[in-house]
């Protein structure tokens, strides 16, 4: 499939479960797993299309009103803290190595993004581009 056939059903598939220019993380990972896109090429689709990502699958960002909804853990492993401190890069977690933790320990994205709250680690850079 050409790269610009590819981008058209990408970009029908965000017109189709973006709702009032906004689009939840994981409806965007739905459709990159359907299309078999790579999430950064879906996050600069979005910024050309105009479109905000809402609803962060770590908690982040996209919520209203408060805007982040992850929490510091009351207490982090140290099964987790070693999970986490063993996959960081210039001092902060990939998002992408947050989410290979969440599966790897069986436990939810909000769980590592809140011990990584609780350790004071930044969680960046987003998969889709977003921060």
């Amino acid at each position: 499939m050409s790269s610009h056939t590819q981008n058209e059903k990408l970009v029908e598939a965000i017109r189709n479960k973006a709702i009032d220019e906004k689009i939840s993380c994981a409806a965007v990972f739905q459709i990159t797993g359907e299309l078999g896109v790579e999430p950064i090429e879906a996050g600069r689709t979005l910024d050309l299309m105009d479109i905000s990502i809402i609803k962060c699958q770590l908690g982040l960002f996209g919520f209203t009103p408060e805007k982040k909804v992850v929490k510091p853990a009351p207490s982090v492993s140290d099964v987790m803290k070693n999970e986490i401190e063993s996959r960081l890069s210039d001092g902060r977690l990939p998002c992408f190595a947050a989410w290979e933790i969440a599966a790897k320990l069986k436990v939810g994205k909000m769980d590592v993004a809140g011990a990584c709250e609780t350790l004071g680690i930044k969680i960046k850079p987003c998969q889709l581009g977003a921060f």
